[in-house]
């Protein structure tokens, strides 16, 4: 499988068991409260084969990286890391970790950039970008959310691996344009 259905970085992702009923905005897995998404987001994520499974109801995302449930809706429909057509940040790890959906940013170029340069400029260029207008996150990432904030997290996290210190982009949510 190509990808992300039991790919590299997918270990420790599991289903969690039911304690009680959750309600409608709870995850039916992890009963943690999702973030509300499009329906258009998650008709650009999930594979082909289930497009048809996608109705017109509310959607929310799941954010738990212990939680295989990507998508969820109010009926019980539900869409999981299988059922995605890539990687999503929160369920993954790695160098192959998707960290920018508009413009391609990954973990590994984070660790690519702090290696050969000591630095770490990808969240000036986001933001730069993103000023430009030129992102879509809300369809683009799977949370449907602007990305920066949790670039910024992760650059943070790896500079201080690495005990560098980052310049990070101002947080601003950049699909409120």
């Amino acid at each position: 499988m190509s990808d992300y259905g039991g790919a590299e970085g997918q270990t420790g992702i599991t289903e969690i068991s039911r304690k009680h009923p959750p309600t409608n905005a709870q995850c039916p897995a992890c009963e943690d409260v999702g973030r509300k998404v499009e329906r258009q987001t998650v008709l650009h994520h999930v594979r082909p084969e289930h497009l048809s499974r996608v109705n017109g109801e509310a959607y929310r995302f799941c954010a738990t990286p212990s939680c295989t449930v990507v998508y969820y809706g109010e009926d019980g429909a539900r869409f999981t890391v299988a059922d995605v057509r890539e990687p999503v940040t929160e369920k993954t790890s790695g160098d192959a970790r998707p960290i920018c959906y508009c413009f391609g940013f990954s973990e590994g170029d984070v660790r690519r950039e702090l290696a050969c340069h000591g630095a770490i400029t990808i969240p000036q260029q986001i933001s730069r970008l993103t000023k430009a207008a030129m992102c879509a996150c809300e369809v683009r990432n799977p949370s449907g959310a602007c990305c920066l904030g949790l670039v910024n997290k992760i650059v943070k996290q790896l500079a201080d691996e690495h005990k560098t210190t980052p310049v990070l982009a101002e947080a601003h949510d950049c699909c409120a344009q």
